[in-house]
């Protein structure tokens, strides 16, 4: 009896950030075929080691392509790639693929935005924010929050990347966790319930960083249960990130993020006045990716 033939993926995918990455083995249809997660970010990789962790990574899903994202191309990454100026879509990563190992392996560029006095800069969302829309997931004129420790808000027009904010919000929770006097209240669970809601009314105040002090004193005074603190504050940061994006009655805010996180920015947006549509981060990484893929491909 002759063995099955292994199928080979099409491509593989990095999406490659700070502190974690992800690896897709992606067939010619897009469809993921294999995934593999780990704690190797680029802070854990020193620039000459870029290659073996590549060819480490083939070894487990395939000897085929590779795309990476994310902050593989940044100044810390293996080879810093050019961000591209947005309003940009995904023919815009495409022509700013830089290849550090020819025919083999391309970094996908960032993009910058700049307005006034203003600067920002995101890499590796933006392959799930055209990624979103490319699959149907998001209509081509519409508003994406990308949750997580920099969440981003994009405006898309026409399909393509017209402006982007960035909101600290998960490092501010990360930091007051880690170095201030608050720290020592934030190891409650965070969850969508009283305390979380709490904090999201609170923000709507426009009194940040009294509040912020103010859930130490109520803990202090007994007027608060300290194992409540984690979920209030999350609420207050995230309710006051939602509340900068002056979001117009129902209007509508496409989610991308894991389940978890995805719950506590609906229930903001909703509270703010807007629609959530939650979206899976990472189907619409895979989406965007595999787009830029083809496009490269001649498919």
């Amino acid at each position: 009896m002759n063995a099955p033939i292994a199928i080979r993926p099409a491509f593989i995918a990095i999406d490659w950030g700070t502190t974690n990455r992800r690896a897709y083995a992606i067939a010619a249809d897009g469809a993921v075929m294999d995934m593999m997660r780990d704690d190797k970010g680029v802070l854990a990789v020193p620039r000459e080691a870029f290659a073996g962790e590549v060819a480490a990574i083939r070894a487990r899903l395939g000897d085929v392509p590779i795309l990476c994202a994310g902050m593989v191309g940044s100044t810390r990454g293996w080879v810093e790639v050019p961000y591209r100026m947005c309003p940009a879509g995904l023919d815009a990563l495409v022509e700013g693929l830089v290849w550090v190992e020819p025919g083999r392996t391309a970094i996908v560029p960032g993009l910058s935005f700049t307005a006034g006095d203003s600067s920002d800069v995101m890499r590796g969302e933006e392959v799930q924010l055209l990624g979103a829309v490319a699959a149907g997931l998001a209509p081509a004129d519409a508003v994406l929050c990308q949750p997580g420790t920099h969440c981003k808000w994009a405006k898309v027009r026409g399909g393509v990347v017209a402006d982007f904010r960035t909101a600290m919000t998960g490092e501010m929770f990360a930091l007051l966790k880690a170095h201030s006097l608050l720290g020592d209240f934030l190891t409650g669970t965070v969850i969508d319930g009283p305390a979380f809601r709490d904090g999201l009314a609170l923000a709507q105040d426009d009194r940040l960083l009294s509040s912020l002090f103010g859930e130490r004193a109520g803990v202090v005074l007994g007027r608060r249960d300290a194992s409540e603190t984690a979920a209030r504050v999350s609420g207050l940061l995230i309710g006051a990130d939602v509340r900068e994006q002056d979001l117009v009655a129902g209007e509508e805010v496409h989610i991308l993020a894991d389940a978890a996180l995805g719950i506590l920015y609906a229930a903001a947006v909703t509270a703010a006045g807007g629609t959530p549509v939650l979206i899976d981060s990472h189907i619409a990484f895979s989406a965007g990716i595999t787009a830029i893929w083809k496009a490269i491909d001649g498919r």
